[in-house]
């Protein structure tokens, strides 16, 4: 499988994400020794990095991602997205947040290396209600 054909089922995966399809495409599209790395979590097998999905689906609702662009380079590829969703604790109001992912395929084409790049401050902290507050004053008082 060609590495463009990879990234294009990679992007599929995400931008179609849900429970079922988490369930029946991850090992299609991961190795399943891969490494998968975020603000938050540090995981390697198939198993762990679905449960870090899983975990997902029982904090948001509606959980959809965007990709915005994409950059292949051999086999490794880089990614722009949006991740919208609605909190199910905290707020109702629709939510965004932009990232960016760095992939390594495969010989086979699936996903060997999944690295997340995301400002967890302020994609999310700010955006929580008592922390939200806090986050933003110190956000001001390092700009001073």
């Amino acid at each position: 499988m060609s590495n463009e054909i990879a990234l294009a089922r990679l992007v599929r995966f995400y931008e179609r994400l849900n429970r079922q399809s988490l369930r029946s495409e991850i090992g299609k599209v991961y190795a399943a020794d891969a490494r998968f790395k975020d603000p938050f979590n540090e995981v390697t097998g198939v198993m762990p990095i679905a449960a870090i999905f899983e975990h997902m689906f029982e904090q948001v609702n509606d959980p959809v991602f965007v990709v915005t662009s994409s950059v292949m380079q051999g086999s490794e590829a880089f990614l722009t997205w949006d991740f919208l969703f609605v909190m199910k604790r905290f707020s109702s109001e629709p939510q965004c947040i932009r990232g960016a992912t760095h992939v390594m395929f495969d010989a086979a084409g699936l996903v060997a290396m999944h690295r997340d790049y995301w400002d967890a401050a302020e994609e999310l902290y700010e955006k929580l209600p008592l922390i939200g507050a806090l986050m933003r004053w110190l956000k001001r008082a390092a700009n001073r």
